[in-house]
């Protein structure tokens, strides 16, 4: 069973403000296994950086992390390793305007019927909004 999990990396996030990114950078990955398998992800890091935090995790069943990669820069862009040195060829690294999803909350807010479009973001709303574009679709029977 595989886990398709965000992270996010304090910083990095301080190191994406300083060169002209966004702050909220996140890491979208899969791993085979359960929570054993999302922390030793985490420990071992990404981008010269070890102190990754876990964000929110799913499980996705035998969704791979080239499908959900995919599958997530057909709605955002991912950021590229090869412009930025310090990611280091990091796959799945992604920057997120609060624009982009405070826009993506209004409108599902708007669609259920929610009457307070008033909110404050917070970083699982970040989280929620790069699962829901990441993980394989839903079958039509669920």
């Amino acid at each position: 069973m595989a886990t398709l999990f965000v992270a996010r990396s304090a910083n990095l996030s301080k190191w994406a403000s300083d060169v002209g990114l966004p702050k909220n950078i996140f890491k979208v990955g899969v791993v085979e296994g359960g929570a054993d398998a999302v922390a030793a992800a985490l420990a071992a890091g990404w981008a010269a950086e070890k102190d990754w935090t876990l964000v929110k995790k799913v499980e996705v069943g035998d969704w791979t992390e080239e499908e959900a990669l995919e599958r997530l820069s057909a709605k955002e862009k991912p950021v590229d390793p090869n412009y930025y040195p310090r990611l280091k060829g990091a796959a799945g690294v992604y920057k997120l305007t609060p624009t982009t999803v405070g826009n993506h909350l209004i409108v599902a807010r708007a669609m259920a019927g929610n009457e307070s479009l008033d909110f404050k973001l917070k970083v699982a709303d970040y989280a929620n909004y790069l699962i829901q574009f990441a993980q394989p679709p839903k079958a039509a029977g669920e």
